[in-house]
């Protein structure tokens, strides 16, 4: 009997004894699916400096070849988002072809409206006319885009603001958006949805168009149904409650998605989980809490691996979110109702700590043998030597080839 089982047995017998349903815990985690990011398997960094990865993904197939691998290890990553016009094609029905001969479907649509110069000042918000036009007829061409590859998610993250006092009209550049959203909106496929990004700041350093949850959302109740708020863990000021926004939202059904990653300063640099797990394991209880209301809500990883493998930065990411959720599964919901009402502070805290400080490894080793995949992934892809067998093939592409400078 290997180690991990025996550990599995005794938690599970622990968890048992605390009132926890264990095969239904292992059931969730049997279908949770987390989406990887095309542009994190490529040469990708920060505003300062690229530094390309030996084996870096360079064409599409290469990205589908990555992101089918890191899927094969986990299981739990069927799909994988794209970004236009860094994956452009001239064939989307080849290009779902190749994804679903590798196992894994293409996920969200992302367009582009913030590296090409006639951008400068703004997209969709900007005074240029001639821009905003543009604009919204790549946001209608990734609309089209959708179709031809199976997305059923289009994922708005906008640039748009200004430097300066008085350099534009904000209330103008407000009714730009809202037009420019509106005109993709009426674009999107039957049955699909627009998720709208935010972030506080950056990369306009005076006013940002979309900087909030509060106002994505309004965007979102003003376009419809289909409109959805997309939470970047990566987007918000110091001391955000990220939780009580999931909470918030899911709670008033316009909770779309996650782009998922850390941030020490003020963006998303960092992988998902490593500098606040804490958080990572909250924001998760209040999905888990929601149950069916956060049923169709999307989980994406979208960081910048820059120093480090990208193929085992995106198997980690994909397992900070597995522990992350396995956690808020434990979670004794019942002593935590109890201890809430009775309004014993500490003893509410000590029940979701309790879940939050154990050891959930040996539970998702079971589930990972069960699903037929590596029970330690990332032991598993160290010990193939595949980094270095994608470095001897691919060699070290341009720092210039992944995109992804800033949002």
């Amino acid at each position: 009997m290997s180690d991990y089982v025996k550990a599995y047995e005794l938690l599970a017998e622990q968890l048992t004894a605390r009132g926890i349903d264990v095969e239904a815990v292992k059931a969730k985690l049997h279908v949770q699916a987390i989406e990887t990011p095309s542009w994190g398997y490529a040469n990708s960094g920060t505003r300062f400096q690229t530094f390309p990865w030996p084996g870096a993904a360079r064409t599409v197939q290469e990205k589908i070849a990555d992101a089918a691998y890191v899927h094969k290890m986990t299981g739990v990553a069927p799909s994988m988002a794209i970004h236009i016009p860094w994956d452009k094609t001239d064939d989307y029905a080849a290009f779902r072809q190749q994804a679903e001969a590798a196992g894994i479907r293409i996920g969200a649509v992302n367009p582009n409206v913030f590296q090409e110069h006639q951008y400068k000042l703004g997209s969709l918000a900007s005074p240029d006319a001639g821009a905003r036009e543009n604009a919204i007829a790549h946001m209608v061409e990734c609309c089209a885009i959708m179709r031809a590859v199976g997305s059923d998610i289009l994922s708005v993250w906008l640039a748009d603001g200004t430097n300066y006092p008085g350099q534009d009209d904000l209330v103008e550049r407000k009714h730009r958006l809202e037009h420019g959203l509106a005109e993709t909106y009426r674009h999107l496929p039957e049955s699909s949805r627009m998720l709208i990004e935010y972030k506080f700041f950056e990369p306009a350093f005076y006013s940002t168009d979309l900087p909030d949850w509060g106002t994505s959302y309004m965007m979102a109740l003003k376009l419809g149904p289909q409109a959805e708020v997309l939470v970047d863990t990566g987007h918000h000021a110091h001391g955000t409650n990220i939780a009580q926004i999931v909470a918030f939202l899911v709670d008033e059904g316009r909770l779309g998605g996650f782009h998922f990653n850390s941030r020490k300063y003020a963006d998303d640099d960092l992988i998902v989980g490593t500098a606040d797990p804490l958080e990572l394991f909250t924001i998760y209880y209040e999905l888990v809490k929601a149950g069916d209301r956060a049923a169709n809500v999307a989980y994406m990883i979208d960081e910048s691996l820059n120093i480090e493998s990208k193929l085992e930065g995106m198997m980690l990411s994909v397992i900070n979110c597995q522990i992350a959720y396995a956690r808020a599964l434990i979670v004794n919901s019942g002593e935590l109702k109890q201890a809430q009402q009775a309004g014993d502070v500490l003893g509410a805290h000590h029940v979701l700590m309790d879940a939050y400080n154990t050891d959930v490894r040996p539970l998702l080793a079971k589930v990972r043998e069960e699903k037929g995949v590596p029970t330690d992934p990332l032991a598993a892809h160290r010990a193939s030597g595949y980094d270095r067998q994608l470095a001897a093939a691919r060699g070290t592409a341009s720092a210039a080839g992944g995109g992804y400078p800033v949002g």
